[in-house]
Parts: C-alpha cells; sequence; structure tokens
C-alpha cells in the first residue's frame, strides 16, 4: 500500500485514486487536461513571453510577494516549474490553437458565415390556435404591439422583454425559426408557424452580419480546439498514442 495524501486520520493510497477521481466525477476533467497537456508539450514560449505570462498569473491570483507564492505552492503542492507549466498554460493553448487552425479560420468563417451571422428577433408563442391567428392578425393591422401582446399572452420568457430575443446567432434558435429568419427581411412578420409544441408568431427585428474581427477569431479558434479535444476524446487520445478513457483500461496499465 502506497501512501499518497493524508488528512486528519484519513490516508488515501495510489489505489484509492482512480476510484475516487471516478466517484467525484473528475476522470473525465482529469483525462481532457491531460490530453491538453500532451498536445502542447512541443508548444514553447520565450523568455519575455514566460515572464509576461508569470507576471499576469501572480496578479491574477495575488501572489506578488515571494511569501505569497510559497504559501500558494505548499497549499497545492505543486514546485516552481510546475507553477510556470500552469502560468503559460493558456498561451501554450492559444499557439496550439493558432497553429492548427489559424490558416483556417477565412475558409471556415465562409463556409459556416449564414450560422455566424446574428439576428433580433420578437417571438410570441403560444398552445392554442384561435389565440395566435387572433394575436397575428392585431399585430398586423397595428391594434397593438408586438411587445404588449407579447407581456399578456406569450407563454416563454420572451414575456419579460416584450417578446424581444437576441442578438443570437442564426444556429440558437431552432432549426424551423433559424430557416425563416435566414431568408426575412427587417420587419418581416410571419404568420403562426408550428414549432414543436408551440405556435409562434415571429417578427424579424435585425440582422447583423458576422465579420471576421478578433473576437470572432478567437471564437472560432475556441470551437475547432473544442471540436477537435472532443474527437480526442471520444477516440481515447490521439491513434498511436492513446489515453485511457476508463477506470478500468487505466488499472489494466498499473
Amino acid at each position: 500500500m502506497t501512501k499518497v495524501l493524508q488528512f486528519g486520520d484519513r490516508i488515501v493510497t495510489a489505489e484509492e485514486i482512480i476510484p475516487l477521481l471516478a466517484g467525484y466525477q473528475m476522470l473525465p476533467k482529469l483525462l481532457r487536461e491531460l490530453l491538453v497537456d500532451q498536445a502542447i508539450a512541443p508548444i514553447e514560449c520565450n523568455p519575455e513571453e514566460k515572464a509576461d505570462a508569470c507576471q499576469q498569473f501572480y496578479e491574477k491570483n495575488q501572489l506578488t510577494a515571494e511569501t505569497e507564492r510559497q504559501a500558494w505552492l505548499a497549499h497545492y503542492g505543486m514546485n516552481a516549474e510546475q507553477l510556470e507549466a500552469l502560468a503559460t498554460r493558456e498561451l501554450r493553448i492559444e499557439k496550439f490553437k493558432r497553429a492548427n487552425w489559424g490558416h483556417r479560420l477565412e475558409s471556415y468563417f465562409l463556409t459556416h458565415k449564414s450560422n455566424l451571422d446574428k439576428v433580433i428577433y420578437s417571438l410570441i408563442r403560444t398552445k392554442d390556435v384561435g389565440i395566435a391567428q387572433e394575436l397575428y392578425f392585431r399585430i398586423l393591422e397595428g391594434e397593438e404591439s408586438f411587445a404588449e401582446l407579447a407581456r399578456a399572452y406569450s407563454q416563454g420568457p420572451e414575456t419579460q422583454t416584450g417578446g424581444l430575443i437576441g442578438p443570437v446567432e442564426l444556429s440558437v434558435p431552432h432549426p424551423t425559426l433559424a430557416q425563416i429568419l435566414a431568408v426575412g427581411q427587417p420587419g418581416q412578420l410571419w404568420s403562426p408557424t408550428r414549432v414543436g409544441e408551440w405556435l409562434v408568431i415571429v417578427r424579424l427585428e435585425k440582422r447583423i452580419p458576422a465579420q471576421l474581427d478578433e473576437f470572432m477569431r478567437r471564437q472560432l479558434l475556441n470551437h475547432l480546439f473544442e471540436a477537435w479535444l472532443a474527437e480526442q476524446m471520444n477516440q481515447g487520445g490521439r491513434s498511436g498514442d492513446r489515453l485511457p478513457l476508463s477506470t478500468h483500461s487505466i488499472n489494466q496499465q498499473g
């Protein structure tokens, strides 16, 4: 029996670590982080980048004094080398993202732009066909505002905003809604449309075309990285250098 941790009278052995991680639902998180570390292992930072990353980490975690850093290291059971690796980790992940997908961003953006465009729209939902038709014609004839009717009759959280939703990417609404919003013009009102169990009345308020600015670049890089990471997790790691995804396979490795 190999003692790994002790607090009070409780001793945690090496043999207990994996079952404990599994029991607390922490095993997938650990495997994810191991896979990330494996991927960024070849990524290096120059001395200036390391110094900047460490300084930002110290300030963020209020570790500007050496005594504070030593206390933090003791608390987490880490050494100075591990602290530097942790401080530079996010930078190395960003470098990994750009190295692998930076050259694909423009083509990826153009291919998926229709789903990245944002819309602001107004929505009323009800399960009553008669009410839906009546509300549609009252809006169409200008008898009452969309917002007033949404607050009075809609049966979803949009009642709090007078039916107004957005801005959201076109990938967010129900596919039926996304399809009509994608081809509509601002101000266009649709008659009651069946969406699942609901009858909805929708009006497109504004379309916001997506732009490949720095924010969008970061968003797309994050999306591609997370998609890659999910695929690697499902496959059990990179082919030829696989990470186990079950306590059974880990235990068999000794």
